[in-house]
């Protein structure tokens, strides 16, 4: 990184001194801009690496700066974390803000090309037009940070999971169609198996039941069922073997083709138990967090989603209001404005964590299905849908009244835990 030599510069005083500094964040480096009021160029944009010593060199230039100095950041994927918290532990105010918050100041323009030099002036900028309301980031705990990371994995098997379910699933249409829907038992909790698909994997070609006698099928699958784990009953069975008796196969029992599910049920095993092992291991760390318990007894929430939650939205007390924590999900709607009239109809922002919508998805799924009595969620949900609110309105509307009154008891709780430290 260049070596600026801040004093020898001709320095403008203005009534608030500030110095802005933006940092476009990206892979490997990042650019710095360094702007006063009016548009003033403190110094150019430039380079810095993510080593200690251009982090160590940015920090020192920083220091050397006169009057107040904020830097100013957005939070792009993982690549700002180092960063911030490095100058933050030198005592320097960071703060990350959302993209979209950046992206949509100032306008944008097809015809500008967007690059790193330019983005960096455009956060400082930012930071100059927003700098009172600028809040200083604050470095998530090391449970805080390993819970999302978990988390970040955790989303990427499941969907890992979904596609080999799909799979097997379009293969038994083949070989045994329908028999996936005939299991009804849920997934089992301590290794997150499904009967049918561990069923399949013995059983997968209607014609390995319906060429056996009832008698036959029936020592097998008793025997299968003491292997697995898994309760035997005789009407299960014979309920069983009466669909294989009438299921009609598209394809033949063949080797290659038995091979072919017996392999995409191992696969779809084998993702199974890694979105377990992850949840299990989510749960493990949420389990540390001050506020497990009072998430966990939530209404709706589980250990399937109460460490997503956790670990999405963090410290709720980096958000100033539940006004806030909902705008930054995306939970908020946007005004539109036309002529006199400004209407609130429209549809929710979307900006934010899409993992966390999904989660919160989830768990107004689980009310509208369990319908629980006195449940403000619930009522609230009801209450929209009951106005004619079309369902995703009812459902985000709902969402954010969950969000609402997570972020007050989570905040009570952290704020009671500190004290007691």
């Amino acid at each position: 990184m260049p070596d600026y030599n801040i004093k020898s510069r001709e320095v403008k005083y203005y009534e608030r001194n500030m110095n802005a500094i933006g940092i476009d964040v990206s892979k490997g480096k990042s650019t710095v801009a360094v702007l006063r009021p009016y548009g003033e160029v403190v110094v150019s944009p430039f380079d810095v690496a993510h080593t200690g010593s251009d982090l160590r060199a940015l920090a020192d230039l920083i220091k050397k700066l006169p009057g107040e100095t904020k830097v100013v950041m957005e939070a792009t994927g993982n690549y700002f974390e180092s960063i911030a918290r490095y100058l933050h532990e030198q005592n320097i105010f960071v703060s990350v803000v959302n993209p979209v918050l950046i992206s949509d100041f100032g306008g944008n323009t097809l015809r500008k090309p967007k690059t790193d030099k330019k983005d960096s002036v455009k956060i400082a900028s930012y930071a100059l037009t927003y700098w009172l309301d600028l809040k200083e980031y604050t470095p998530q705990e090391d449970l805080r940070k390993s819970l999302k990371l978990l988390n970040r994995q955790y989303q990427q098997s499941i969907k890992l999971k979904t596609m080999m379910n799909n799979n097997l699933i379009s293969l038994l249409d083949l070989t045994f169609p329908g028999i996936n829907k005939l299991f009804t038992s849920p997934s089992r909790e301590s290794d997150g198996h499904e009967k049918w698909v561990d069923f399949v994997l013995e059983f997968s070609h209607c014609d390995m039941i319906s060429k056996l006698t009832i008698k036959a099928f029936a020592k097998k699958y008793k025997k299968w069922s003491d292997k697995n784990s898994y309760h035997f009953t005789e009407s299960s069975c014979e309920k069983i073997y009466a669909f294989a008796k009438d299921c009609v196969s598209s394809v033949s029992s063949d080797k290659a083709i038995v091979f072919s599910v017996v392999q995409a049920a191992k696969m779809l095993i084998s993702a199974t138990e890694n979105c377990h092992a992850i949840q299990s291991e989510m749960n493990r760390v949420a389990s540390k967090l001050p506020e497990y318990d009072t998430v966990m007894n939530m209404y709706g929430v589980g250990k399937a989603v109460g460490p997503q939650l956790m670990a999405e939205i963090g410290d709720p007390r980096r958000f100033h209001s539940r006004k806030a924590i909902t705008a930054y999900f995306g939970y908020d709607s946007e005004n539109n404005d036309s002529g006199q009239k400004t209407t609130r109809s429209n549809p929710m922002t979307k900006k934010g964590s899409g993992a966390l919508r999904r989660t919160l998805f989830i768990i107004m799924q689980v009310l509208l299905q369990t319908k629980p009595q006195d449940n403000p969620v619930y009522d609230f949900l009801i209450k929209k849908k009951s106005e004619g609110k079309h369902y995703y309105s009812y459902i985000n509307a709902a969402a954010n009244k969950f969000l609402r009154i997570y972020y007050a008891r989570v905040k009570e709780v952290l704020n009671v835990s500190e004290q007691m430290t």
